[in-house]
């Protein structure tokens, strides 16, 4: 028996049952990512029930050079977490919350923690955790830490990585560095958290993490506004924020043909406005005081930009079941978006006063590299993120258009680089787009960024080909 083999028996010994799967049938919603663009193979995937499980089943695999593909949800867009042979570290079983700390305003929770049992966790202690996405109900923390994730709430708490003040983390050679502070200030070197913090498990496995909480909105209102145009959009975004302040929690853009896809496949989508527009903003204040003027706020600012022509119509819900409803269009996008066919996708940021030019240059770019394409950009407008999704012609062939990807990209991400702005805002790297990094850093930040991964993993077995290549 070789040192791999060895090392393979170790390891479900360790584990146990409970935690081991190397059946074909088992393995397979373990081996694709949730577009469908990747899918690899492994030996097994092997699921911890804990940090000091986890160690050794990492140290094992460093002795043995197995290559370690971390997985939590497996909900995310780039392939980060689809393996190339070793094992896929699957946190799942790692699911306690351990602590809730109302005063400190701290929950201490492991990596397979679902984010939306956080959310009710947190909202039973009276607190808030205000990391929220579509994907909540099945996406893990650690995936989400991994990632640094995004969500509809950044303009307000920011990413992921603003939202975590303490780390645990199992290293490449078996170590746990247990970084699981609560503090606020502490001010002692190195912040070592954002090493692993958006690493993409190339770095380490984080297993645990202190995140903050924040007071429980009292007070919600929702908006849906019409517009004739994306400049009207972001003049209604400028007057929002400024008279709102702190209490603009998201606003979302969507184009006439989001809803549409939303309308006509996502059952209970309801189109609240008796004509078409072309362009929509869903805006949401909350605030922890429950007498907060937040409805007039909303409603004179909307009444401003209807008589100025920035709004064509506009409506705010009366109830929280209408609140839901607005934001199930938005919610809706994604995967109504799926029944119309291939996709070519670009998660991009702009700062927000670049994001009308980013616009008009790219949508004149797609539409003459491919005519009849159908371009769907949605996404956090308030913090300059969009997604700028290309649905593919009506009629078309799906592996033609397919097969544009990466070279539209490419163009679309040579504007982005025009603008000052980013090929990934929420997503990540993953497999998808280490090429493309390569080519929007600098070889300063590369050369930064290879030191690094050297430096805690010589042998390159955390998550081989993901972020960086090989």
């Amino acid at each position: 028996m070789n040192t791999q083999d060895t090392a393979i028996k170790a390891i479900r010994e360790l584990v146990g049952p409970a935690g081991w799967i190397d059946d074909d049938d088992g393995k397979e919603p373990y081996l694709k990512e949730s577009r469908g663009l990747f899918r690899g193979d492994c030996t097994a995937v092997v699921r911890p029930a804990s940090t000091a499980e986890t160690a050794e089943v990492v140290r094992l695999c460093g002795q043995a050079g197995i290559p370690i593909t971390p997985q939590g949800g497996n909900t995310g867009h780039v392939g980060g977490g689809v393996p190339s042979g070793g094992i896929i570290l699957c946190t799942g079983r790692m699911n306690r919350i351990r602590d809730i700390d109302a005063l400190n305003h701290t929950m201490t929770v492991e990596a397979g923690c679902i984010l939306a049992n956080l959310q009710e966790a947190a909202a039973e202690a009276d607190c808030l955790f205000p990391l929220s996405m579509a994907s909540e109900g099945s996406c893990q923390i650690g995936g989400n830490l991994s990632s640094n994730a995004g969500g509809i709430a950044v303009l307000r708490y920011g990413n992921t990585r603003e939202l975590v003040m303490g780390v645990e983390v199992v290293l490449p050679d078996g170590r746990i560095w247990d970084g699981l502070r609560g503090l606020r200030k502490d001010n002692t070197g190195y912040d070592l958290k954002h090493l692993f913090v958006g690493a993409e498990g190339t770095l380490g496995i984080i297993t645990a993490a202190v995140v903050k909480l924040f007071p429980l909105p009292r007070a919600t209102e929702t908006a849906l506004a019409a517009a004739p145009d994306l400049d009207s959009i972001l003049e209604l975004f400028k007057r929002v924020r400024g008279r709102a302040g702190d209490t603009l929690t998201g606003f979302e853009m969507m184009p006439r043909i989001g809803v549409e896809f939303a309308l006509k496949h996502m059952p209970g989508v309801i189109d609240p406005f008796a004509e078409p527009h072309a362009h929509y903003a869903l805006i949401e204040l909350t605030s922890p005081r429950p007498d907060d003027p937040l409805r007039a706020t909303l409603e004179n600012v909307l009444a401003e930009a209807l008589e100025d022509g920035h709004v064509n119509d506009a409506v705010v819900a009366t109830s929280g079941s209408q609140s839901d409803q607005l934001w199930r269009i938005r919610e809706s996008i994604p995967e109504a978006q799926k029944h119309e066919g291939a996709s070519i996708k670009n998660d991009i940021s702009v700062p927000i006063s670049r994001i009308a030019e980013f616009m008009t240059r790219a949508r004149k770019l797609v539409e003459g590299e491919i005519p009849g394409v159908r371009l769907c950009a949605f996404g956090h407008v308030g913090d300059g993120n969009i997604h700028f999704n290309l649905s593919q012609p009506t009629g078309s062939d799906r592996d033609e258009f397919v097969a544009k990807w990466q070279p539209i990209n490419r163009q679309v991400n040579a504007i982005l680089a025009d603008l000052g702005g980013s090929i990934s805002a929420e997503h990540g790297i993953g497999r998808l787009k280490t090429d493309q990094l390569a080519e929007f850093r600098s070889e300063v930040e590369m050369d930064i960024m290879r030191r690094i991964k050297c430096a805690l993993d010589p042998d390159n077995i955390m998550n081989p080909g993901k972020l960086l290549k090989n």
